[in-house]
């Protein structure tokens, strides 16, 4: 077969496409706030908040791209019935459980409720009013997904990075203030903070929902070898993650130089909301406001695409658009829970996945060195999803001194982390019965 490769602009189109889909409205609040917190600190914070929150994002789609481009081939490889149940529950919680309404309720918190400060209207009101058009904004551009790549890497994407490019030019070169001294959270372990705070971006396991949809883009460009497609997928990967990068250090240096200018702020939201302003006056309210509202929409599409696509594979007596319905009006009842209930609710359930999604990047990446042997997997899997119930179990509030004490001889639980231990012990245990018995060998969708 001839091997077929894309034209560097349409390769850019496609990598940029990507972008709007990680860069969510909620993806821009976190960096700002490192930056008010780690102070002159910001850069050693940024240097692990990079890693977990972009470096792994790459190593995800390279791990997808061995996939085929499908999770649950991925997941798939631990055993059939679990390839589907967490499949199920990672596209359940990033689309209408979880990402659609954070990201729809993020934008009505900073680019509409201003608006309406004083109007003496319910807010309730307001928030079912512009979800209802949001949503049915995104439904609307969901129908099609061969026009994704016009609509996202082509439109959506350049207009939102223009205006952030003039945000944060003015931020460089008409500075708010110097960099201050970092506060009491940011002056021990500053890496490992900021490391942590990369999870909170989630974008490992978007990474995992945007394959399906973002596989078919590459393969309406004509490109049909499945090794071609993978190949495509971790190029403009490459341009997704260089453009991540440079976003999050940008937010990062807005939130460390804006501390003279506008105090400490309570979350990202109100950092980039009150910096704007500071650097652009009344426009920059306007700016900053359309940023995070085509972010938010270009997210939204992304999930509620993805999820619909993998829904209707699944499904196929229920074709694609009547998924993309039924997950809207979903998404809009939870929506109008409110932002609190939404972040509480979905706490636990990404603490089970995160551990689970990393563990999966490390046996794709590490197949070969055991053989695909199955034990393997499901070990693995059963260790750090052990580990991962009883973290969602504690986040959710209940029994979490019991759960320390009885499990603190685990090391890095009490830290959250314990999962990495059992993790490598399920491993080890899964080769050994793998070693000493005729044991099945998974073999990865793509072989390079």
């Amino acid at each position: 077969m001839t091997h077929k490769k894309l034209p560097f602009g349409q390769l850019l189109a496609i990598g940029l496409m990507l972008l709007a889909m990680f860069l969510g409205a909620g993806n821009l609040i976190f960096a700002p706030v490192l930056g008010q917190e780690a102070g002159t600190n910001t850069w050693t914070a940024m240097l692990g908040f990079l890693i977990t929150g972009v470096g792994l994002v790459l190593l995800a789609i390279i791990s997808l791209a061995l996939a085929g481009g499908k999770v649950e081939n991925l997941a798939g490889l631990v055993s059939k019935r679990f390839g589907i149940v967490f499949s199920v529950l990672l596209f359940l919680t990033l689309g209408p459980i979880y990402v659609i309404p954070r990201t729809t309720s993020v934008v009505f918190e900073i680019s509409i409720l201003p608006s309406f400060s004083g109007s003496g209207l319910s807010q309730s009101l307001i928030l079912f009013l512009f979800s209802l058009i949001f949503i049915v904004l995104t439904v609307w551009l969901s129908m099609n997904p061969g026009k994704f790549v016009d609509r996202l890497g082509k439109i959506i994407t350049p207009v939102f990075s223009v205006l952030l490019v003039l945000l944060i030019g003015k931020s460089i070169f008409t500075p708010m203030g110097t960099i201050g001294s970092p506060q009491e959270t940011f002056q021990d372990n500053v890496f490992m903070k900021g490391f942590i705070e990369g999870y909170y971006t989630m974008d490992v396991l978007a990474a995992f929902i945007f394959g399906g949809v973002f596989i078919k883009a590459i393969a309406d460009k004509g490109i049909e070898s499945k090794k071609d497609i993978s190949r495509t997928f971790i190029k403009a990967g490459i341009i997704t993650i260089i453009g991540l990068a440079l976003v999050q250090v940008a937010m990062a240096w807005i939130g460390a130089t804006s501390v003279d200018a506008i105090g400490m702020q309570g979350n990202g939201g109100e950092v980039l909301a009150k910096s704007s302003e500071y650097l652009l006056g009344t426009v920059g309210l306007l700016v900053i406001g359309t940023v995070i509202l085509l972010t938010g929409v270009s997210t939204n599409i992304a999930c509620l695409s993805s999820v619909a696509d993998y829904f209707a594979r699944l499904t196929p007596s229920i074709p694609y658009k009547q998924w993309v319905y039924v997950l809207a009006l979903v998404s809009l009842v939870i929506t109008n829970f409110g932002l609190a209930t939404i972040l509480d609710v979905a706490s636990p359930v990404l603490l089970l996945l995160y551990p689970i999604a990393i563990a999966l990047i490390v046996l794709s990446f590490t197949h070969k060195l055991f053989k695909g042997y199955q034990p393997v997997y499901v070990g693995t899997i059963i260790g750090v999803g052990f580990v991962a119930i009883l973290d969602a179990i504690k986040d959710a509030g209940l029994g979490e001194e019991t759960i320390n004490n009885i499990f603190s001889f685990i090391p890095l639980f009490v830290n959250g982390a314990g999962w990495v231990t059992t993790g490598i012990i399920g491993a080890i245990i899964g080769l050994i019965v793998a070693l000493t018995k005729s044991s099945p060998k998974r073999s990865l969708p793509i072989d390079w």
